[in-house]
């Protein structure tokens, strides 16, 4: 009895020896080229919208259509401000008559004061009322300007490259400043944010070569550009082999995006290379 008591103690003994040299081999034999990392892609989106308040009139392009920057993207019925600019361009005619009629008055007075056919109140008369006339142009001239202004901001262009996320009017409507008509996706910068545990952080650093993987299995290539210096809790959102109790922190990967397959909010795999 106590043979057969010793013989499985020597087995279960041999057992864990075995199963400690195993995982000693799988350690030596794991991969310490790179840090593996999850992570989702981060893409900015742009509010298009009018600097000025109207009816919309035009929307050009539909959701999911790629605009090249500086493309027209929509307007707005421009008859108010057409209008506006018009009435600026008046005032200042008038004001410039008035003005090129001042300055003959007034050289007429400089010519008359010396023989005392016009008293000095008549000459400062004239000199102010030639002063205030130069302020009202100025000010007519400020006025077209800012009616030129009103009028182009009738027209939204796209501010850069990118995709039609969502159209969010319809011609028609009434808008007023800043109420948003599209919804742009920027086409670059492409970001992954990823959390770095607290041990591997020291092997991270600024330009570090990263490699991402989408489940679909493409593959693209980007570089590290930010490291977050305050520690946080792994959101709930984010896969990690780590205790989601253990501090953690972002870090942003830029990434390379020719194929625009990258899009908002991805789960992908990140792979840092360590020197």
């Amino acid at each position: 009895m106590k043979k057969n008591i010793l013989i499985a103690i020597v087995i279960l003994a041999l057992t864990v020896i075995i199963i400690v040299l195993i995982d000693r081999a799988y350690e030596e034999k794991k991969d310490v080229s790179h840090i593996t990392l999850y992570g989702n892609v981060d893409v900015r989106q742009v509010d298009i919208g009018f600097r000025v308040s109207g009816q919309v009139k035009q929307l050009i392009f539909e959701e999911g259509d790629k605009v090249p920057e500086g493309t027209l993207m929509c307007t707005m019925d421009d008859t108010p401000y057409d209008s506006q600019l018009k009435e600026a361009l008046a005032n200042a005619e008038s004001v410039k008559a008035n003005l090129d009629n001042a300055n003959i008055l007034l050289k007429r007075r400089l010519e008359l004061i010396g023989i005392g056919a016009v008293s000095q109140e008549d000459l400062d008369n004239a000199g102010a009322k030639r002063d205030q006339l130069i302020a009202d142009l100025e000010s007519a001239e400020a006025s077209i300007e800012v009616a030129k202004d009103n009028l182009s901001y009738t027209k939204a262009y796209a501010p850069t490259n990118g995709i039609i996320l969502t159209r969010i009017r319809e011609p028609g409507t009434v808008v007023n400043p800043a109420d948003p008509v599209y919804t742009l996706s920027v086409s670059s910068p492409v970001w992954i944010r990823a959390f770095v545990s607290e041990p591997e952080l020291g092997k991270v650093y600024y330009g570090m070569v990263a490699e991402v993987y989408t489940d679909t299995g493409r593959k693209y290539s980007g570089t590290v550009g930010f490291i977050s210096p305050v520690a946080e809790f792994t959101p709930k959102t984010v896969e990690s082999t780590q205790l989601r109790t253990d501090l953690v922190y972002r870090i942003r990967v830029y990434a390379d995006n020719p194929d625009n397959q990258l899009v908002q909010g991805m789960p992908v795999t990140v792979k840092l290379k360590i020197k």
